[in-house]
């Protein structure tokens, strides 16, 4: 099934006109309203070049922000499992021809892996590991995942996995969700056929098999998905417009949209020679994200380490409600040591997870190390009726709360406590519901006295 039209796409970006002042505020009075938008209504956004008109995108991004999810930003890690893989993808440190050394975690490893995180104050990860048949085998994966959530370390554990695999079979879907995964996340990487086909050899280089993988996942009852599109492959407003149609096609097809969208921009790798063929500025990206924020206003927004901090900070305010923090694109990246194996890209945010708390609390926001909504069956349909019209907030308000004083109980340092329970102090203030502040603060009270994992 191929749902993304290309010449309908390409036929949008060619309307060069400059939309007026009026066509653009009334897109905007639109989003506000959180209906979200169409292909076509988002390119308005895209092409406008009038600066204030393009002030309020941001301003509205923002407001679409707040109103749904609040002030706070969930984190999470990556945790590369293997960097085996039989394809050749132009963009990837892991390419088939790479003939740096490979690394395949034991299980005894990746249990010392997962207490690296769990004491850093991690609680949800995305797995990552290369598509090879033979050594990254779905038996492997599970067996990895029950190794993560076997794991104690003080007071602390892995409450959710999240899973970033290659395409799939229906069968091995059922596999994953009957081990309690949170998210399936998988990338078209590019939309755009003929460059998805040109920079691609290997099982990977179906357009179909990637483009239908979430179908699939849905057949299987997985109905928390997130998608994704790498930024540089190809021209980002092809790529904008044809992550909002893929969006709009799983919630005609299967009444759930996306979970999450991430928003990756190309980073080089010490083995990949091509430069990305439509760099992305950072006016551009910036953008891009307040669009999908607009356009797809339930969803989450990942950014990730491959961006640097001041853009990550720009982007928090823009629309990103998701980031990655202390990353490892390596297996084994976690610890004291440093693996000799090929990362599969460049990081551009190194900093500590303590160091990203303290940076995003002083720009006001909340961290968060919330998976409730996994652990109360919030998703799919069940999420979607809370985010699409800006209630889940409720629960994220308090939730982001309560795991900031886990946080800051068990792992942060001195200067993050001191800033987190000023924020804490804060956000328990916005709450509006009366009950519902008093149930927060009675369960901060009990988080201060060694109970964990209390939760709306």
């Amino acid at each position: 099934m191929t749902f993304i039209e290309e010449n309908k796409l390409h036929a949008i970006l060619g309307n060069t006109a400059n939309p007026s002042a009026s066509a653009v505020a009334g897109i905007l009075e639109k989003g506000r309203r959180l209906e979200g938008l169409s292909p076509e209504e988002a390119f308005l956004l895209i092409n406008t070049v009038d600066q204030d008109a393009a002030k309020a995108i941001v301003e509205t991004a923002s407001y679409i922000k707040n109103a749904i999810y609040g002030d706070r930003l969930v984190f999470f890690a990556p945790f590369y499992l293997s960097n085996y893989c039989v394809n050749y993808c132009d963009y990837c440190g892991f390419h088939a021809s790479n003939k740096s050394p490979r690394k395949k975690l034991t299980m005894d490893e990746i249990r010392e892996q997962a207490g690296f995180l769990i004491d850093m104050g991690h609680k949800r990860l995305l797995l990552e590991l290369g598509e090879d048949p033979d050594n990254n085998s779905i038996d492997y994966l599970l067996e990895a995942i029950d190794a993560i959530y076997s794991v104690k370390s003080g007071k602390g554990g892995i409450r959710r996995v999240n899973v970033n695999i290659a395409a799939t079979t229906v069968e091995n879907y059922k596999l994953l969700k009957s081990k309690g995964i949170g998210t399936y996340q998988l990338f078209q990487e590019t939309y755009h056929r003929e460059t998805y086909e040109a920079i691609h050899k290997g099982p990977k280089s179906s357009y179909e098999r990637q483009l239908n993988a979430m179908n699939n996942a849905f057949e299987a009852g997985i109905d928390d998905v997130g998608l994704g599109a790498l930024f540089g492959l190809y021209d980002w407003r092809f790529e904008a417009l044809a992550l909002i149609t893929h969006a709009r096609f799983l919630a005609n097809t299967f009444g759930v949209g996306p979970h999450t969208i991430s928003v990756p921009r190309f980073r080089p790798a010490s083995t990949v020679e091509m430069p990305p063929a439509h760099p992305v500025s950072d006016d551009d990206f910036l953008r891009l994200i307040a669009i999908l924020r607009i356009a797809i206003p339930y969803t989450g927004i990942i950014i990730t380490t491959r961006e640097r901090p001041e853009i990550r900070g720009i982007a928090f305010r823009t629309g990103v409600t998701q980031a990655s923090a202390a990353s490892s694109t390596a297996p084994g990246g976690f610890g004291n040591k440093r693996p000799k194996e090929s990362q599969q890209f460049e990081l551009a945010d190194k900093r500590t997870l303590d160091e990203i708390a303290v940076s995003v609390m002083n720009q006001g926001f909340t961290p968060s190390f919330c998976t409730a909504c996994y652990r109360k069956s919030r998703t799919g349909n069940a999420f979607m009726d809370l985010a699409k019209p800006g209630d889940i907030k409720e629960f994220c308000q308090p939730n982001s709360i309560l795991t900031l004083m886990e946080y800051l109980e068990d792992n942060a340092s001195l200067e993050s406590r001191a800033i987190g329970l000023d924020m804490i102090k804060k956000s328990l203030a916005e709450i509006d519901n009366g009950t519902i502040r008093k149930r927060t603060e009675e369960r901060l009270e009990r988080i201060k006295h060694g109970e964990r994992d209390l939760y709306f």
